[in-house]
């Protein structure tokens, strides 16, 4: 099941560890998050290859963080619109539906700029900063999302 709406997305997956996707041409940034939904961190960067062996490695990450449902960001226009980026991300999406999990598409607009000034303010290098900046937009991302999921889960 791949969806937008975060009511539906805590239907099919009412808890567990869920994993963050920033996926890019170049690479997906992967992040976790506690089984509680608590808080997200940065997990890893994939480097992109074939989509087979992308998969197969998002497969064993899945597998081995015992993964209960993936929050992939959606890289929207900033009138909310979609782009190339945006398709090849809904894309990406349905080719690893076949993992099995509910899957949450979440508004990413702004994750990578607001990861990228947090660094810098950080006073981290530009090198660790490209080297860390995927899994930790990844991890911005799925941050955002289990703050909805939970304020969603405490209304009912």
């Amino acid at each position: 099941m791949i969806t937008s709406d975060t009511a539906e997305f805590l239907e099919s997956c009412p808890g567990g560890k869920l994993a963050g996707l920033d996926v890019g041409t170049k690479t997906i940034g992967l992040a976790t998050c506690d089984a509680a939904w608590s808080f997200a961190g940065p997990a890893e960067t994939i480097r992109r290859t074939k989509f087979q062996k992308d998969f197969a490695v998002l497969t064993a990450f899945v597998e081995k963080n015992a993964i209960a449902g993936l929050v992939v960001g959606l890289p929207l226009n900033m009138d909310g619109s979609d782009s190339p980026r945006t398709q090849s991300t809904r894309a990406f999406a349905r080719n690893i539906d076949s993992l099995g999990l509910p899957i949450l598409l979440w508004d990413e607009r702004w994750s990578t700029q607001a990861v990228e000034r947090a660094m810098i303010h950080a006073d981290v290098s530009r090198a660790k900063r490209a080297d860390k900046v995927d899994a930790m937009a990844a991890a911005h991302i799925l941050q955002g999302a289990i703050d909805a999921l939970v304020n969603i889960a405490h209304r009912d």
